[in-house]
């Protein structure tokens, strides 16, 4: 059971050492890998919020960078905030060349160091998961407060109504099965939502969703910070327009789930592998097979050697 008694001590611990930071924000086993995925989630954010050279633009939850050091060169002035110090110190190497950076270490669920209306833009990638959903929303009220009116915001959390999504959250499900009681769940676990749930925290902390994407394990939602009248229809045309490039794909969910199969299934690890063989089939291909590869590395005693 968990020993961590909040979410900085948590994230403290997992991020202790670089490798431990990089494997903690995705998974990645080094700095190769965290590239990939990285590109992969900075276009995701760039489309959503179509951003600008004058933009500044928070991340909340910014983990080592992974996104940030991609997205910097395209801004005016990019904030990474998170609770864990030690994740902001890997942070801040990784992003030293750049000269219009900033980072926050935050103290609990409050955006409290940041000024009101201080953003035009913010986003924030598969951090919702690990937080109990009353600090899911606290934290979408904290973005309303800093951002400008009519900014807009990006973020994804966990489907619980995908087919994936639900095969993901009963393998998090079974683990508790037979759990002791007394003591609390892990502070950081998986956590899922739906789009409709999403879509009331939303309203409710002071944003006009625009655009709800669902068809793959993720809930992805761009919205605009309320006080600035109507939506114009260029905006919904141009997210309605980019969707494809914001969604998690087809192929990205595919992947997934012969991932979760390999996991903790008993698939043979090969089939991921042969799977992720034919990089013509998608960008996700090569980000797939460098990650799949390394988790390999890592499991060697139990699945045998990485095939040469």
């Amino acid at each position: 059971m968990p020993t961590q008694k909040n979410y900085k001590a948590f994230w403290d611990d997992k991020a202790s050492t670089t490798k431990g930071a990089l494997l903690a924000v995705d998974g990645s086993a080094n700095e190769h890998v965290l590239q990939l995925t990285g590109a992969y989630s900075a276009r995701q954010v760039a489309t959503a919020l179509a951003l600008s050279k004058t933009d500044r633009v928070l991340e909340l939850g910014c983990g080592v960078g992974r996104i940030g050091h991609l997205l910097a060169p395209q801004i005016a002035h990019w904030e990474g905030a998170d609770i864990s110090a030690n994740m902001l110190k890997v942070a801040r190497e990784r992003l030293s060349s750049h000269a219009n950076v900033g980072f926050t270490e935050l103290v609990r669920t409050s955006l409290t160091p940041l000024a009101d209306a201080s953003f035009d833009k913010a986003y924030c990638v598969a951090v919702f998961i690990h937080m109990d959903k009353e600090d899911f929303y606290l934290y979408l009220e904290e973005l309303a407060r800093v951002v400008k009116p009519g900014g807009l915001i990006y973020f994804d959390t966990w489907n619980l109504v995908s087919h994936v999504g639900w095969r993901r959250y009963a393998l998090e499900a079974a683990q508790y099965r037979n759990a002791d009681f007394s003591a609390r769940k892990d502070i950081a676990r998986n956590q899922f939502s739906t789009p409709d749930e999403v879509r009331a925290f939303l309203e409710h902390a002071g944003f006009e969703p625009l655009l709800m994407l669902s068809d793959s394990p993720w809930v992805q939602a761009v919205a605009k910070r309320k006080g600035t009248g109507d939506t114009s229809r260029v905006e919904l045309d141009r997210l309605n327009a980019q969707a494809t490039q914001i969604a998690y794909t087809p192929l990205w969910t595919e992947l997934f789930d012969t991932l979760i199969k390999v996991t903790t299934e008993g698939l043979p690890p090969q089939a991921m592998l042969d799977q992720v063989s034919d990089a013509s089939r998608g960008e996700e291909i090569p980000m797939f097979r460098a990650w799949f590869l390394e988790l390999w590395r890592s499991n060697e005693q139990q699945w045998g050697p990485v095939p040469a």
